[in-house]
């Protein structure tokens, strides 16, 4: 019965998303009517994951073969506690974004974003997110990170000016090129196995020389690394997002990277187990750390702040993944539903801070807690967390991440932990930065507080939203459909410290699922064709 249950179930995240963008395309002159159908499919997908989390909790591992073709043959979709969980967040993060979009367009206007663009496109991200961590063969997880992209470049440039077209080409390039690099190793997998189904090739990659198979796993972590923007591939990222409009940006910074992250623990463990990598993805973690809060320091705008802290914290799930101990692995995916919530719930506070402010630039801002003490509130909660502050959940994925790097021993897990601890200060003082220049003194102490109420834009300055804002009369108050998805991942944010220890037990069951393959191989093939 169960099994019925999570089959019927599983391919909804996928399915409801595509058919609700097929719904808003047909109901495109009517704004509200898009509106509704959007946010009907993403809470019915919510509850769904939801009730697909606590299955795989509760029953382990299942498959589901879409068309009735047995695998390998057809496409598989699996859902264990991992992509169960990968789905809960993502699904709550992007119907918070969604009703921030609505709650800005209907109190702003939809110049930046047309809704009858906009709705059908976001919903498309979402088809394309769900499938991406539903996959069981690597063709179907490239087809996911295609879908979710080629809406991405949409949802990037819509409505947009030269420098975010500009910004929506450099993006663009960089992940065409990441999905040629990722059709490479794709390529080299099937000469060498015959197979691209993810639990056929974990039995058949245990025979493949071992030069091969480490070779196979450079050129799709090359690629994975590129989409999750882990150093040295991630010089593009500040580039591109911080022109999007903030809920873009705001869903963008939550979820696209997270997603070559997850695509990176999966073939990790399902189908290069033995760390024959580990070293470089923990060289490549402490200098993704370092290099990306280093970057963060040197900013004044607060997008593109965000945006070099969002690099920086991709080092500690990469560190935890490079470890892959269970209580590495436990701590990184622990880590990532944690970095979703609170880095999307920053981006949508900046979202508010550039409408009630008239622009995202440190060097005009100022006076922003007196003028409007919740959303200083509300910025403080958040990067505190992001800092890594007790009891927040930044602070319990940092220590669950330092503790398994103490338990390992060896010289890179300490200069992981070391560089860990380093950029969690860095990011105390880089939020803490924004703090006092933007909320704490007064706007006459602004450098250029004065250009921000006039009005004024300098050349080149690239702030979506910045000449359209700064140029308004009167804001006035912070917009409810914009303020409460805001609050609301706020909250989620906390709850995930609430909650820490029954979600830490579904990490630590999930890394156990992850460090013993032959479950997710039987469940998939079935006994016998996991010989």
């Amino acid at each position: 019965m169960t099994a019925l249950d999570t089959a019927t179930l599983a391919p909804l995240p996928v399915l409801l998303p595509l058919l609700g963008a097929a719904a808003c395309l047909v109901v495109g002159r009517r704004p509200q009517v898009q509106r509704a159908i959007s946010v009907t499919v993403l809470t019915t997908v919510l509850a769904v994951v939801v009730t697909l989390l606590l299955l795989a909790d509760r029953d382990g591992t299942t498959a589901v073969q879409v068309g009735g073709w047995v695998a390998p043959v057809g496409i598989t979709l699996v859902v264990d506690r991992l992509s169960a969980l990968m789905l809960v967040v993502a699904s709550t993060v992007l119907l918070a974004v969604l009703v921030f979009a609505i709650g800005q367009g209907v109190r702003d206007g939809d110049e930046r974003q047309p809704v009858s663009i906009f709705q059908p496109t976001y919903l498309v991200l979402a088809a394309g997110v769900a499938n991406a961590f539903l996959a069981g063969d690597l063709f179907n997880l490239y087809v996911g990170f295609e879908v979710l992209l080629a809406a991405s470049y949409v949802l990037l440039t819509v409505g947009g000016g030269a420098d975010r077209i500009r910004a929506g080409v450099s993006y663009v390039v960089v992940n065409l090129t990441s999905s040629v690099v990722f059709l490479v190793g794709i390529a080299l997998v099937y000469a060498a196995t015959g197979t691209l189904n993810m639990a056929q090739l974990s039995v058949r990659l245990a025979g493949v020389p071992e030069g091969t198979r480490n070779a196979m796993f450079c050129v799709l972590l090359v690629a994975f690394a590129l989409k999750a923007a882990v150093f040295p591939l991630s010089a593009w990222l500040p580039d591109s997002y911080p022109t999007a409009p903030a809920p873009v940006t705001a869903v963008f910074a939550g979820l696209l990277t997270k997603v070559g992250v997850y695509a990176i623990i999966r073939t990790q463990t399902l189908l290069f187990p033995g760390g024959a990598l580990n070293g470089v993805l923990m060289v490549a973690a402490l200098l993704t750390m370092l290099v990306g809060i280093l970057g963060a320091i040197a900013q004044n705008d607060v997008k593109r702040l965000l945006s070099f802290t969002l690099v920086s914290h991709i080092g500690y799930m990469v560190f935890g993944i490079a470890l892959g101990t269970r209580a590495g692995l436990s701590g990184a995916i622990y880590y990532v539903a944690h970095h979703i919530v609170v880095q999307t719930a920053l981006f949508l506070v900046v979202g508010i801070i550039e409408r009630q402010g008239g622009t995202a630039s440190l060097r005009r801002l100022g006076g922003l807690a007196a003028t409007s003490p919740v959303l200083g509130g509300l910025y403080l909660v958040a990067a505190l967390n992001l800092g890594g502050i007790p009891p927040f959940s930044g602070f319990l994925g940092k220590v669950a991440l330092l503790q398994a790097g103490v338990a390992d021993g060896s010289v890179l897990a300490w200069a992981l932990v070391v560089g860990s601890v380093v950029t969690s200060l860095l990011t105390l003082y880089v939020v803490a930065r924004v703090w006092t220049k933007a909320f704490w003194r007064s706007r006459e102490d602004a450098p250029e507080g004065h250009l921000a109420d006039s009005g004024e834009i300098e050349p080149g300055e690239g702030s979506s939203g910045d000449v359209a804002l700064a140029q308004r009369s009167r804001v006035g108050r912070i917009p409810l459909g914009m303020l409460a998805p805001t609050v609301a991942m706020i909250g989620v944010s906390l709850l995930l410290t609430v909650l820490a220890g029954p979600i830490i037990g579904i990490t630590d069951r999930a890394a156990d699922d992850l460090r013993d393959p032959s479950v997710y191989v039987q469940t998939v093939l079935g006994p016998d064709g996991a010989r």
